[in-house]
């Protein structure tokens, strides 16, 4: 990456644009073929490289189509008409309830960067409400209140990101202060997390995982964009029973419901597939082969789960 005398990058790789706005290799050359945009550079060595403000405009376009519009109704636009299409598009899509006030202040919280405050006002809230009820009726809702910020151009993407590491930190610090159930627990499902690799998204994740340690399970977490044959030796290897899979709304839905397919045919009989998130893959088709569930239907499903498994006890290992 090319800097300046201020250290501000004035031209990006394509590994960094890819990083910096989802937008994947193979589609940034498609898009380049196909609609004559983003038109990169080449450096010394004949590698593409992408001016800033065609990263801002890349940006823009994904936010546009995480809010579902085609790349090629939107790729043409300037940045300015950009930004106000998504602010559109965010004021005239599904409207969620009125923000609780709370909401509302942590948001104003990370808008203005103080991050101590917003930990703290956080760590307060979960002590008051207990970690089910954190998980349902405050981080789920606050979330979607900050990805609408950002998809509408009052959040930067350094400010979710700030956002995301520090609830991430309480979470975290809260999942480790419930009384864990143990890989010999009887009665308590193996359950496995992840995302699929090209979803990097994490907090719908851990959040499953806090309502997973809430109903008793033994939960691993293998992070993030595991690769499916890796997703499949963790369960042979941990003797998983269930593989819980996050996905956002800015992962491509024939993707997700192509790799879920496939990691079905690649599991063992017994392991059960469950899966949640926003992503239109999970609401317009519900393969049989996975249960869907929200963050409130986990608790019925892991006891649904208890009760076709009545002998299950301890395992070898």
């Amino acid at each position: 990456m090319k800097t300046n005398a201020h250290t501000l990058p004035v031209s990006s790789t394509i590994s960094d644009v890819e990083r910096d706005t989802g937008v994947a290799k193979e589609t940034l050359r498609v898009w380049e073929r196909r609609y004559d945009f983003p038109q990169p550079l080449r450096d010394a060595h004949g590698e593409r490289s992408y001016p800033v403000e065609q990263v801002r405009k890349l940006r823009l376009i994904k936010r546009l189509i995480d809010l579902g519009f085609r790349p090629g109704k939107v790729i043409g636009y300037d940045v300015e008409q950009l930004q106000a299409m998504a602010e559109r598009a965010v004021q005239s899509g599904p409207q969620l309830s009125q923000p609780h006030p709370e909401q509302q202040q942590l948001l104003e919280l990370c808008k203005a960067h103080d991050m101590d405050a917003l930990r703290r006002r956080l760590s307060q809230a979960l002590l008051v409400m207990g970690l089910k009820s954190f998980v349902i009726d405050l981080v789920a809702p606050l979330t979607r209140l900050v990805g609408e910020a950002w998809a509408s151009g009052q959040l930067a993407v350094f400010e979710e990101h700030l956002y995301t590491e520090t609830l991430k930190m309480v979470m975290r610090s809260a999942i480790f202060s419930v009384p864990q159930a143990n890989a010999a627990s009887i009665g308590a499902p193996r359950i496995l997390l992840t995302t699929l690799p090209q979803d990097r998204h994490s907090l719908g994740l851990l959040m499953a995982e806090a309502m997973c340690v809430v109903e008793g399970a033994y939960c691993v977490s293998l992070g993030v964009q595991t690769p499916l044959l890796e997703v499949v030796e963790a369960v042979r290897v941990l003797q998983g029973d269930i593989v819980a899979l996050s996905f956002s709304a800015s992962m491509n839905p024939r993707q997700a419901l192509d790799s879920l397919a496939e990691l079905h045919m690649r599991l063992p009989e017994a392991a059960e597939l469950w899966a949640g998130g926003n992503n239109a893959a999970l609401r317009r088709r519900n393969p049989k082969f996975v249960r869907v569930l929200n963050l409130s239907e986990i608790g019925h499903a892991i006891a649904e789960w208890r009760l076709r498994h009545p002998r299950q006890s301890t395992r070898a290992g």
